[in-house]
């Protein structure tokens, strides 16, 4: 296990390892605002959520699915690769503490790899996709500018290929998958590929990381 460990810890190192800037363009912090929410997907939800979850200022995570109909947002059914949707989850955060452009960071940096389409390490299909899904012309700005700003800088080995999509509608996953990574966390999935996602936010996000 650790040899495969120190694999994905070499692949990653490529992207979802690097230090990445601040947004050029973001919002601002807001005292007194409402929560917002932010929909993200970028291979199985189950590190996605745990990292996340640790993440200061936000309140509510939930895994779940994006991108296709009603009728097909199952596990079993999305499974198959051909339903439009991806695995997502839904980010509950206060923006008084933290922003999206700062939410889109982590994502970046330590939640996934950007740069591998289709796949996130060892699960392949267009479910695994990285994805944006943005639910105002406000997370549109931002998030399309910072995909901008990074190709640009040339930080990542490889070109980026997240998405930025309308979202049209965030189906939540069955129970089973909520709170995956917190409830089962000597799977070896879990130790093997979102461990040290954990281990990287706390590494590079200091100021952002919520222990736990």
């Amino acid at each position: 296990m650790l040899g495969v460990l120190a694999l994905f810890m070499l692949q990653a190192c490529d992207s979802a390892g690097a230090t990445l800037p601040d947004p050029a363009a973001d919002a601002a912090l807001t005292r007194h605002a409402a929560p917002q929410t932010a929909v993200l997907a970028g291979g199985c939800f189950w590190g996605m959520e745990a990292v996340f979850r640790h993440v200061k200022g936000v309140t509510a995570v939930q895994a779940g699915y994006s991108g296709g109909a009603a009728d097909s947002a199952r596990y079993e059914t999305v499974s198959g690769g051909n339903t439009g949707h991806a695995e997502s989850i839904r980010i509950t955060y206060d923006p008084s503490v933290i922003t999206y452009g700062q939410l889109l960071k982590v994502y970046f940096s330590v939640a996934h790899n950007p740069t591998e389409l289709n796949r996130q390490g060892p699960d392949r299909g267009t479910q695994y996709r990285s994805s944006i899904f943005i639910a105002n012309p406000e997370q549109q700005r931002i998030a399309q500018a910072y995909i901008r700003q990074l190709q640009a800088a040339k930080v990542l080995a490889r070109p980026i290929v997240t998405t930025v999509t309308p979202l049209q509608a965030f189906y939540p996953a069955e129970a089973y998958h909520q709170d995956y990574a917190m409830r089962h966390p000597h799977d070896p999935y879990i130790m093997i590929y979102d461990l040290p996602k954990l281990t990287a936010l706390r590494q590079q996000f200091p100021g952002l990381y919520a222990g736990g």
